[in-house]
C-alpha cells in the first residue's frame, strides 16, 4: 500500500518497501518570506512569484516521511467579556491617518531582441604575461611532436571513452570498438554518461558499464579542436553594478567576445587554448550597456554590468516561465 510523503517540497507517494536513502528530493528547512521574496532557508533560490516558489525543486535527498506533521496549536478563543476587558486595559492612542508614498515608476523593461553591443576587454598585464611564455611552450611542444613517431606501442589502451582494449598488433584495428559517444556526468552522487543515462551511485559499477555505441578504435588522441566544458562561475552585486566572475585560466582575447543589450547578455571565452566557455543569459534587471565592460586577468574574467536603476536583483536570470521550462522538458525527453 503506499503512502503519502510529508517531507517539505515532496509530497509524492511511496512504496515503504522501496524507500532508500535517495528516494525523496525534499526541502529540510522551512518557507521564507521576506521583502516580497519567497524561498526556502535550506538553499539560496528565491523568486517573487509564489507559484514558481511552490515549484522550486528540493535540495536534499534522503528517505520519504509518512509521520504527518502535529497540527499547529489554535489560539484560545476568547469570549466577549474577555476581549472587552483586555481592550479597556490597553492604553489609549490618538489615531492619525498616514498617507503612503507614490510608488517610485521603475524602468520599463526594454524587449530583448534589441541590437547586441561588444562591451570593451580590459587585458591585464598579468594575462599578457602569461600568454607569452605560452605561445613559447606551445612552440616547443610542436617541434617535440614532429620527432616523435606515430608508431602506436603494443598495449596503447582505445581512447574512446568507456572501451577498456588496448592494442596487441595490427589485428585490434579491424575489432569493433564499443565505447560511449557521450561525457561522464557526476551530479548529486549519481554517475552516468550523457549518451545513455544509464545512472549509477557507484563509481566502479559506472567504469564498467558496457558502452553505447559501436565504431572504430583510436589509439590515438586527435586534435578535435575547441571543447566546450563548463567553467565555475558566481556573481555578486552592490547597489549600482552587477558582477560576473568566471574562473577561466589564460583566456584569449582576440578570440573571445562578451555582447550584451539591456536585458540579455552572450558570454564567449576561449581559454587554455583548446577550452571554450558559453553561456546565455536573461538578465533579471536592466543594464546599461555603455557603462559595462570585461576585466580579462590570467586567472579570471570579470564582467563588470552597470544597473539601469539603483535596485537590489533578486536573482542574476529572469526566471523561465513554466510553459517554456515543460517545453524544454518535453525536448529533453524526446532527445
Amino acid at each position: 500500500m503506499s503512502q503519502l510523503c510529508y517531507n517539505r517540497g515532496c509530497g509524492q507517494r511511496f512504496d515503504p518497501s522501496a524507500n532508500t536513502e535517495d528516494s525523496c528530493t525534499y526541502h529540510p528547512g522551512v518557507p521564507v518570506f521576506h521583502d516580497a521574496l519567497k524561498g526556502w532557508s535550506c538553499c539560496r533560490r528565491r523568486t517573487t512569484d509564489f507559484s514558481d516558489f511552490l515549484s522550486i525543486a528540493g535540495c536534499t535527498k534522503g528517505l520519504h516521511n509518512s509521520e504527518k506533521p502535529p497540527e499547529p496549536v489554535k489560539p484560545e478563543v476568547k469570549t466577549t467579556s474577555e476581549r472587552k476587558e483586555l481592550a479597556e486595559l490597553k492604553p489609549k492612542f490618538q489615531e492619525h491617518i498616514i498617507r503612503a508614498p507614490k510608488p517610485v515608476e521603475t524602468i520599463k523593461r526594454p524587449s530583448p531582441d534589441e541590437p547586441m553591443t561588444s562591451l570593451q576587454l580590459k587585458v591585464s598585464a598579468s594575462l599578457k604575461q602569461a600568454l607569452d611564455k605560452l605561445k613559447l611552450s606551445a612552440e616547443h611542444e610542436e617541434e617535440k611532436k614532429e620527432e616523435d613517431s606515430d608508431e602506436i606501442k603494443i598495449g596503447t589502451s582505445c581512447k574512446n571513452g568507456g572501451c577498456l582494449k588496448t592494442f596487441e598488433g595490427p589485428q585490434s584495428t579491424e575489432e569493433i570498438c564499443i565505447y560511449h559517444s557521450g561525457v561522464p556526468i557526476f551530479h548529486e552522487g549519481m554517475k552516468y554518461w550523457s549518451c545513455c543515462k544509464r545512472k549509477t551511485s557507484d563509481f566502479n559499477t559506472f567504469l564498467s558499464q558496457e558502452g553505447c555505441t559501436t565504431g572504430t578504435h583510436m589509439w590515438t588522441k586527435k586534435d578535435a579542436g575547441k571543447k566546450v566544458v563548463p567553467c565555475r562561475h558566481d556573481w555578486h552585486q552592490t547597489g549600482g553594478e552587477v558582477t560576473i566572475s568566471i574562473y577561466a585560466k589564460n583566456s584569449l582575447p582576440e578570440l573571445s567576445h562578451v555582447e550584451a543589450n539591456s536585458t540579455m547578455l552572450n558570454i564567449h571565452i576561449i581559454f587554455e587554448g583548446d577550452k571554450e566557455f558559453d553561456r546565455n543569459v536573461k538578465l533579471w534587471g536592466v543594464i546599461d550597456v555603455k557603462r559595462s565592460y570585461v576585466n580579462m586577468t590570467a586567472t579570471k574574467i570579470e564582467l563588470t554590468m552597470r544597473k539601469a536603476e539603483p535596485m537590489l536583483w533578486a536573482n542574476l536570470e529572469l526566471p523561465i516561465p513554466k510553459t517554456q521550462l515543460k517545453q524544454n522538458e518535453d525536448i529533453a525527453d524526446q532527445e
